[in-house]
């Protein structure tokens, strides 16, 4: 089954520490949490009240109790949402996570529905999966059918989706083309051997 702290460590390669990007649709983040989406996150006391600090994001930084927050934070609103202690591949409980923490949290779990739909040669491995984005049983049943190879495709269509999302975000909006090589660097392709 996967771990959760690898998936976690992993995606806060990407997430950085203190950030208040104005064109960040997040608005002010801390580790990925953004204020505008999380206003209720109890982290924000304490970010808060280091702010007059001269050194701020060392304060941060060094505070476990903050570090805890975040940890909690991530396994809750993510990697249960996934069920990632259920999944069988570490890599797709990576992918499945770091996706759903970058994008809105209904999008993957309906990209990982619609891909294994297309997996299931025909309903001959497994009947069609309803897109709701809720990753239960039959979501999680489907995903052990898989071999090895499909598991490795599954992960690819999955990039495919997300990179395609981000295509689109751009598209939509311009400005968001600043955030095009770091969107990117979560999206990598698993080779056959």
């Amino acid at each position: 089954m996967a771990d959760f702290n690898k998936s976690f460590e992993k995606t806060m390669g990407h997430e950085g520490g203190y950030v208040n990007d104005p064109d960040d649709k997040g608005g002010e983040t801390y580790c990925g949490i953004s204020r505008r989406w999380q206003p209720n996150w109890s982290g924000w006391l304490i970010i808060d009240a280091y702010k007059k600090a001269p050194d701020f994001r060392k304060c941060l930084k060094n505070d476990e109790g903050l570090a805890q927050l975040v940890r909690d934070f991530y396994r809750i609103e993510f990697w249960n949402r996934i069920s990632g202690d259920k999944i069988q591949a570490q890599y797709i409980a990576d992918k499945m996570f770091d996706t759903i923490v970058n994008m809105n949290p209904r999008k993957p779990r309906m990209f990982l529905q619609r891909v294994l739909n297309c997996l299931n040669r025909n309903e001959s491995l497994y009947p069609d999966l309803v897109v709701d984005g809720a990753i239960g049983p039959a979501t999680l049943s489907a995903m052990d059918k898989l071999n090895s190879d499909d598991t490795k495709l599954l992960f690819n269509m999955l990039n495919v989706l997300q990179g395609n999302h981000y295509i689109e975000e751009m598209e939509r909006n311009p400005e968001q083309e600043k955030y095009c090589r770091g969107w990117f660097s979560r999206v990598t392709i698993v080779q056959g051997e």
